[in-house]
Parts: structure tokens; sequence; C-alpha cells
């Protein structure tokens, strides 16, 4: 009786976790709704030290079509999300815009990039584009790929999709899972730098720089990339 009980434990949890790897791999892709000029232009030509004013002049966070990432990442650094958005930050938000560097922690050398408007965030960096918020084509929470592709088969990428929320609490910026979830990234500021609490457990220190580096106009493939079917000869 026991053994049967057990198999049939075990067996729960391997379709529990072939469903999820399904989920997370293989059900559909979300549509991608960031502005295609904004994905076509050039973001590496700015200066991220002259940032937008916030005087409500402009475009509300609302009326913007909702970022994120093309497939498994973007080809190059995009132009910023919000450019045209100037709606006030909410009491309780601390404002963390601009370019991003680590300088001493878990990621030295990463780069970001950091846009806010109104209630919505969004982080650009490493391929990938997380947006929360309010916005004229897709709901509240971001809704994209975490950029590191897993496996291909034949020339399609596959990398796990991802959702979450963005929640201001106490001047610390929340990732939740799934929008419900428990917290499993943090943002805040620490004097002049930026500190960013990743889900693996590390730490990264980042100090703010006015132009992007070189070396991030094109985001270094991620993942482990294992081949399936490749149409490529060897």
């Amino acid at each position: 009786m026991i053994k049967k009980i057990l198999f049939a434990v075990v067996v729960v949890l391997v379709c529990l976790i072939l469903c999820l790897f399904w989920l997370g791999y293989f059900s559909s892709r979300p549509l991608l709704t960031t502005d295609p000029a904004t994905l076509a232009g050039d973001g590496s030509m700015l200066n991220y030290c002259d940032l937008p004013v916030l005087d409500g002049r402009g475009k509300l966070a609302a009326a913007i079509p909702k970022g994120n990432t093309p497939d498994c990442g973007y080809s190059h650094f995009p132009l910023p999300i919000l450019a045209q958005c100037t709606e006030p930050l909410p009491d309780g938000a601390d404002d963390i815009r601009g370019l991003w560097l680590g300088v001493k922690g878990g990621y030295v050398g990463h780069v970001e990039r950091v846009e806010q408007c109104g209630d919505r965030v969004v982080v650009t960096s490493s391929g990938i584009i997380h947006d929360y918020g309010p916005n004229s084509t897709a709901g509240l929470n971001t809704d994209d790929t975490e950029g590191s592709v897993l496996f291909t088969v034949e020339d399609r990428e596959y990398c796990m999709r991802t959702s979450a929320s963005m929640i201001w609490n106490d001047g610390v910026l929340d990732f939740h899972v799934f929008g419900w979830g428990p917290v499993v990234v943090k943002r805040y500021r620490e004097g002049d730098q930026l500190v960013w609490e990743y889900a693996d457990g590390s730490t990264t220190y980042m100090d703010r720089i006015c132009t992007l580096p070189e070396s991030h106009i094109v985001p270094t493939p991620r993942g482990k990339r294992y081949p399936f079917f490749s149409s490529k000869e060897s």
C-alpha cells in the first residue's frame, strides 16, 4: 500500500514538473507589443544623465504601448520605452531612473537602464525588456521572456517565459513572481548607488553612468543552448 502511495506521489510530481516545463518553454509566446520604432532605434547614442522632466506635460504612462522582450532577446540596445512620458512619479516611489553599471558584488560589469513614469517601471538589460505598469496594449505585469536560451530546436530558440509585478515598498522596488508570488528581486538606492538583489542570492552595487558601453550595444547570448534537430551542417 505504501509503495502504491509513493508511486502515485512520484507520478504526480513528474506530471507537475512536465506541466511547468511546458508552460515555461512551449506555451504561446507573449504578443510583442513594443513600438517597432523603439526596437529599431539605437539606444546607445543617448546621454542617460540627461533625464526627462516629469512635469505632466507629455503623455501619461497608460497611453504608451507596453514594452516586452522580442523573442528571446533584442538584437541591439533599443530606444527608451517611455521617452514621451512625463507623468510624475507616485507617492512612495524613489527615482532610480538612468543607466547603471555594476561595480561591486555579484555582477560586476552588468549594465541596465531603468525608466520610470507615473506608476510604470521599465528595466532594459542583457537582451531583455521588463515593463510593469499601466499601458495601452497589455496587462500590468511584465509578460515576456527571461532571455537565457536553454535549448534550440532546428533554428528556433527556447527561453523561459516570465511574469512579475514591480511594487514599491518603503523605497524598495520589489519584483513579485507572477505578480502575486514571493519577492524574487529587489532594487533600491544606497547613497548614490543602486543596489540590485537578484533571485540567485547575489547583491550587486551599481554606479550611474551617462553612456552605454560599446560592449553592451549587442547583448551577449546567454544560456546552455542545447541543440536539437539542428538544420546547420557540422
